[in-house]
C-alpha cells in the first residue's frame, strides 16, 4: 500500500471484509481487527445478496468465486400454521428481469471464506484475531484502538463493522458524552427488539427444489425457509412478551424449548420442522431494528448493523451494509486522492462522513420501513397485516408490480465504487443509475 493514510476496521465479519476489499482497491492501508479466533464459524445462518451487491462483489473480483456457492431464488411458497398453501409465486423472477438476476442465497460461513480466501496474500497478514477492542482514543491527528490483550492500533479512521452490539458504537458514544454530557446523542442501547428468532442449517431434504422459499404464517409467530444447493436454512420468529432494547442471551435449554413449539409446524407440503430442525447449528437472538441518529463522530464511523439494524425477513441488512461500505470508501477514496500528501484531516474526514450519512439515511429509513411490514405481515401482527397477508398480497400481479415499479428503483439507483472500473455483470430492462465506469480504452 502506497498511502500513508492508514484506517482501522473492527468486526471482520460481511461488512468488515467487503471494507476490506474496497480499502485494498483504493489503495488505502487498513488494520482489520476481529474478537473472535476465526472468521467462518459454521453457523446457522444465511445472508442473500440483491442485484447490487452482486455488482459490488463483481468489482472487487468476488463474484466469479462466489457464484458456485449461491443459489438464485425462483420461488415462494407461503402455508398457514394448519398445513395449508395460499401462495406459490414465482414473482422473484421479476427481479431477475429487471436487474439481470433475482437475489442469490448463500450460507454465511461459505461466503465469508470466500471474500477471506480472495484477498491478496499481502493484505490477509492486516487481519488480527483476539482483538478485542476495549477503548478508542481520538484527537485532532489521529486515533488510537487500545485492546484487551494490551495490543494498540493507531491510524486516521476508525469504521465499526462490530455488528449490533457494536463496541465501537459505545465507544463513540462514551467519547461524545464525557466532552459534552448535555449531548443530543443515541442512547446505549440504541435499537428495541419486538421479535425474537431462532435460526438452523440443515442438508437439502429430499425432493425439496434448490432456489425455493418457504414461509408458514400465523399470528405472532412464523418460519421462513431458503433451500440452496445441497442445505436449507430455517428461521422460526415470534413476538416478544414485551419489546425491549436490552440484550438477550439465550441458553441451549431455552434454544431447545422454542424449537419443541414449532416442532409439529409445517415447512413444505410434507415437511414439518421436526424434519429438519439442526440442533448442531443452531443460534438464537432478539430481533433489534432501528437507526442511528449519528453514523459518525470525530474520526470514528459506523457501517452495517453497527449503525442500523433490520429483522431478517426480507433479507436487507447484509445488503445495506455493502452500500453503507460502497458509500463511505467512496468518499473516503476522493477525500484522500484530492489531498496532496494523501492524507485528509479531521474537518475534511468529518464532512465525508457527514455527506456518507447524508446520502444513506433516507434509503436505510424506508427500507427499515419495508423489513419491519414483511416481518408483520408474516406474523399477522394485526388484523390489517393478517387480512393483507392471507387475502391480498396473494395476488402475483400485485408482487410483480411491487418489485417492478417500487423495489426496481431502490435496486437500480444503487452506489457501486466509483473508483473500480469494469465491466457490467447484470443486464435487465431497467438501467443501472450509477453504472460502472469502463476500463479505459488501451491506445493504439
Amino acid at each position: 500500500m502506497s498511502s500513508p493514510f492508514k484506517i482501522i476496521v473492527v468486526g471482520a465479519g460481511p461488512a468488515g471484509l467487503v471494507a476490506a476489499h474496497a480499502l485494498h482497491h483504493a489503495n488505502i492501508d487498513f488494520v482489520l481487527l476481529e474478537r473472535r479466533n476465526s472468521i467462518y464459524e459454521d453457523v446457522g445462518a444465511s445472508l442473500v445478496l440483491e442485484p447490487q451487491s452482486i455488482r459490488v462483489m463483481s468489482q472487487l473480483g468476488l463474484w466469479d468465486k462466489l457464484q458456485k456457492f449461491g443459489t438464485e431464488m425462483m420461488r415462494l411458497q407461503v402455508f398457514t400454521r394448519d398445513g395449508h398453501q395460499f401462495k406459490n409465486s414465482s414473482a422473484i423472477r421479476t427481479v431477475n428481469e429487471c436487474h439481470g438476476s433475482a437475489p442469490v442465497a448463500f450460507h454465511r460461513a461459505d461466503l465469508l471464506r470466500v471474500m477471506y480466501d480472495a484477498l491478496p496474500s499481502d493484505s490477509k497478514p492486516n487481519i488480527l484475531y483476539n482483538k478485542h477492542v476495549d477503548n478508542i482514543m481520538q484527537d485532532e491527528k489521529g486515533v488510537t484502538v487500545n485492546c484487551r490483550d494490551g495490543t494498540s492500533f493507531h491510524g486516521a479512521v476508525v469504521i465499526g463493522a462490530d455488528g449490533v452490539h457494536s463496541q465501537t458504537r459505545r465507544e463513540m458514544r462514551r467519547a461524545v458524552l464525557q466532552g459534552n454530557p448535555g449531548a443530543d446523542w443515541d442512547d446505549e442501547y440504541p435499537f428495541k427488539a419486538t421479535y425474537r428468532c431462532l435460526w438452523s442449517n440443515f442438508p437439502l431434504p429430499s425432493g425439496v427444489e434448490p432456489g425455493i422459499g418457504g414461509e408458514t404464517n400465523h399470528q405472532h409467530r412464523s418460519i421462513m425457509t431458503v433451500y440452496g444447493k445441497d442445505r436449507g436454512w430455517i428461521f422460526l420468529y415470534e413476538k416478544l412478551p414485551v419489546p425491549t432494547k436490552h440484550r438477550v442471551t439465550y441458553t441451549p435449554e431455552d434454544i431447545d424449548a422454542f424449537a419443541a413449539s414449532f416442532i409439529d409446524w409445517p415447512i413444505t407440503n410434507k415437511l414439518k420442522v421436526r424434519d429438519v430442525f439442526n440442533r448442531k447449528t443452531a443460534g438464537m437472538a432478539n430481533l433489534e431494528e432501528g437507526m442511528l441518529k449519528h453514523f459518525s463522530a470525530g474520526r470514528v464511523v459506523l457501517v452495517g448493523d453497527a449503525c442500523h439494524k433490520f429483522t431478517p425477513n426480507a433479507g436487507l441488512g447484509f445488503n445495506m451494509g455493502v452500500q453503507d461500505v460502497t458509500a463511505l470508501c467512496n468518499g473516503i477514496h476522493a477525500a484522500v486522492a484530492r489531498d496532496p500528501a494523501r492524507c485528509p484531516d479531521l474537518g475534511v474526514l468529518k464532512q465525508v462522513f457527514e455527506e456518507y450519512q447524508n446520502a444513506r439515511s433516507a434509503i436505510i429509513a424506508r427500507c427499515l420501513q419495508l423489513s419491519s411490514i414483511v416481518t408483520r405481515l408474516q406474523a399477522w401482527a394485526n388484523t390489517i397485516y393478517f387480512v393483507a397477508s392471507r387475502y391480498i398480497l396473494c395476488w402475483p400481479f400485485l408482487e410483480i408490480s411491487f418489485l417492478r415499479y417500487v423495489a426496481s428503483r431502490r435496486i437500480g439507483g444503487s452506489l457501486v465504487l466509483d473508483y473500480i472500473t469494469g465491466e457490467e455483470p447484470l443486464h435487465g430492462f431497467v438501467g443501472w443509475t450509477h453504472p460502472i465506469k469502463p476500463h479505459p480504452k488501451e491506445e493504439a
